[in-house]
């Protein structure tokens, strides 16, 4: 079993910045990718952000230059630096883990909040 720890989320002003950490319990070998998705009230879950196991990257449209992820294989650790935030992403991010084969992981969740 992996488990993931997240942590980073809360309160920033607009145009401000944070970086949320996912952290696995365990060896990630066999994992194919990792990232972050979010929700918020009252909205689906959306993809935010991926890496695989291959260091390829891809990104929701709407944080494209402004979001950043990345991973530190020797901690089992991914990040996602977030910059210029605005309101609009105000969401719950959970992270995830997608082995190869085995059903997919995910983190217990962080708030992100952005407010003036």
């Amino acid at each position: 079993q992996v488990q993931l720890v997240e942590s980073g989320g809360g309160l920033v002003q607009p145009g401000g910045s944070l970086r949320l950490s996912c952290a696995a319990s365990r060896s990630t070998f066999s994992i194919e990718a990792m990232g972050w998705y979010r929700q918020a009230p009252g909205n689906q879950r959306d993809l935010v952000a991926t890496i695989s196991d291959g260091g390829f990257t891809n990104y929701a449209d709407s944080v494209k230059g402004r979001f950043a992820i990345s991973r530190d294989s020797a901690k089992n650790t991914v990040y996602l630096q977030m910059n210029s935030l605005k309101p609009e992403d105000t969401a719950v991010y959970y992270c995830y883990a997608r082995p190869r084969f085995a059903n997919t992981y995910w983190g217990q969740g962080t708030q992100v909040t952005v407010s003036s």
